[in-house]
């Protein structure tokens, strides 16, 4: 019974890891309209940026987040001013320019291959580290250090993006544009820069994911197609472009991960999950927390 209870403690933690991942995709989704099929790169990216942080300076691996979080939304907010603003403007007739969808595409290939031919196909991890392996025991359970923080980085996220973007200025506009960008452009709000700040935020976002990843997990050049497949699962399970609904199908698929093992295969538990996925899409394909409105 003791292990049931770890199991399901520790599939929300790392739950929770995975709906702050794809808590990045769903605030990009939720205002610009378009997929992001580069999000898993952006990911790798500030993992590599955390595991350099640290190899190079000896910083603690989460106090990098002073590093990573500002790089990461500044490369993210040019990314989308530089290579993918320029298709929305000769699209702006358009709601969904699917063009987007090739250019990100094309955006992961080039961020992973660049990635592998500067760093090579070797697995890294952080040589000094104080938080690996590190368990702390409740009542005889044991509960991973690095996933508890993952835990809280994520519930501190997505309380901060939700403050954000209902009481601040640019938050309000941020809503606004992803309600009808035309409209917001009637009350003098810029949607290019709005969609920059968005892609900025998405991005940071991911940042902070990649520091909660890097303690205990292995950076390499194709890590992020794991979490973007799985980031694209939960989106869709929690709701596009909700919040909320993006931690809550995190923390469903962590479950599912942790607790399925005890009854079956892992093939049978990924099945399970993509299963679901399919289900979701049928039964209710705004999500099981989608709302009417993006926000």
């Amino acid at each position: 019974m003791i292990y049931m209870i770890e199991d399901t403690i520790n599939g929300i933690l790392m739950g929770s890891i995975y709906g702050l991942t794809a808590l990045g995709l769903t605030i990009i989704f939720g205002v610009l309209k378009v997929i992001n099929f580069a999000h898993g790169s952006l990911l790798m990216v500030g993992m590599y940026a955390a595991y350099w942080a640290v190899a190079l300076t000896g910083l603690h691996p989460y106090l990098t987040l002073v590093l990573v979080v500002p790089v990461m939304f500044v490369f993210g907010y040019y990314l989308q001013d530089i290579v993918i603003q320029p298709i929305f403007r000769a699209e702006k007739n358009v709601r969904e320019p699917i063009t987007v969808i090739i250019v990100t595409t094309g955006v992961w290939y080039i961020l992973d291959n660049l990635t592998l031919l500067v760093f090579g196909p070797h697995y890294r991890t952080i040589q000094v580290n104080p938080l690996r392996g590190r368990m702390l025991e409740i009542g005889g359970l044991m509960i991973s250090v690095p996933k508890l923080w993952g835990f809280v980085s994520a519930m501190v996220a997505a309380a901060a993006v939700y403050v954000f973007l209902q009481r601040t200025r640019m938050g309000r506009a941020i809503r606004a544009t992803s309600l009808d960008r035309d409209a917001a452009s009637l009350m003098g709000i810029n949607p290019y820069k709005v969609y920059n700040v968005a892609f900025g935020i998405g991005t940071a976002t991911a940042g902070i994911a990649a520091v909660t990843l890097v303690p205990f997990y292995n950076v390499f050049p194709t890590v992020g197609v794991l979490f973007d497949i799985k980031g694209f699962i939960i989106v869709v399970l929690g709701g596009l472009g909700s919040i909320g609904g993006a931690i809550l199908g995190g923390i469903i698929i962590g479950l599912i991960e942790s607790v399925g093992p005890q009854f079956m295969t892992a093939t049978w538990t990924e099945a399970i999950v993509y299963g679901l996925f399919l289900l979701v899409l049928f039964v209710k394909p705004a999500g099981l927390f989608g709302v009417k409105y993006d926000w």
